[in-house]
């Protein structure tokens, strides 16, 4: 497979790229990793004669510390977060997740802000981040990540505008964060992101988001009330929950699986990852 021609522009700022999109049109695509977007050009999913760079860009880039949540520019790699002392500090599991992204190649050259604009339905950052009630911030707004991920392969994003940076709270002390997939061939076929927050043995707050068996992540809301002040050992009360969450997880038969398989295996990673978190929060 080769790539088909095209010009490669490399912006230095975010005025320049926005003006490099738009003199170009719908003939321009933003690349940053490139892990997706050439691996298209090379199938002939898609075609564009002009690529603007965006990763000499030093806005979009570092990890820092504000209020209480890690801001994550979005050219940063998945490697640089897992490595990221503060982020080391701060949120181990954001780094546990981040290490399990595909492989060390693409984990190398593969950024946050790119896996969140391709909008992959199969994938490890997205779930992780609706659990934990993420932001993006772009074109001067900033939403949740529910609203920027409109659909598979389709963000709030419009033509021209640049996914600036993804914020994350840091949980308080005491609250147990967890990540569990099942991928084939380093692709996601299901993955479950689970939040708690006990007090004396109950659950004060509970937050889980599915994703990888639908057309986008989804938070199960129903299966969060459920768990609520239960408690964290009842097991009754948690297959009820991952059985909410299987229901809530919009599950579609693929080349993965039948919706059946796929809904026994979020009913399996929720019950899994809840008992994660909460060890997490001990």
């Amino acid at each position: 497979m080769t790539l088909p021609p095209f010009d490669l522009h490399r912006a230095r700022s975010d005025e320049e790229a926005a003006e490099l999109l738009m003199r170009y049109g719908e003939d321009a695509a933003v690349v940053c990793g490139g892990t997706e977007l050439l691996l298209l050009l090379k199938l002939g999913f898609a075609a564009y004669g002009h690529l603007v760079d965006i990763k000499r860009i030093d806005e979009l880039g570092g990890i820092r510390a504000e209020n209480g949540t890690l801001v994550i520019g979005s050219t940063v790699t998945h490697r640089e977060i897992e490595r990221s002392p503060l982020v080391l500090e701060r949120l181990p599991a954001l780094a546990a997740m981040a290490r399990r992204v595909a492989n060390i190649r693409v984990r190398n050259v593969g950024t946050l802000g790119g896996n969140l604009c391709f909008s992959d339905p199969h994938s490890d950052p997205a779930t992780f981040l609706l659990a934990l009630d993420a932001e993006v911030d772009y074109a001067d707004r900033r939403v949740s990540v529910a609203e920027f991920l409109v659909g598979p392969y389709q963000t709030a994003l419009e033509h021209g505008q640049l996914l600036a940076s993804i914020r994350i709270p840091v949980p308080a002390a005491g609250t147990g964060v967890a990540h569990r997939k099942l991928a084939f061939h380093e692709r996601p076929a299901a993955t479950v992101a689970c939040l708690v927050r006990a007090e004396q043995g109950s659950v004060a707050e509970a937050r889980i988001a599915v994703g990888s068996v639908g057309a986008r992540p989804v938070r199960a809301s129903e299966a969060e009330r459920a768990l609520t002040g239960t408690r964290v050992e009842d097991a009754a009360a948690i297959a009820e929950a991952a059985a909410l969450a299987a229901e809530a997880s919009s599950a579609v038969e693929d080349a993965n699986g039948s919706v059946e398989y796929k809904q026994n295996l979020v009913r399996v990673l929720v019950e899994r990852c809840f008992r994660d978190a909460v060890a997490a929060g001990n």
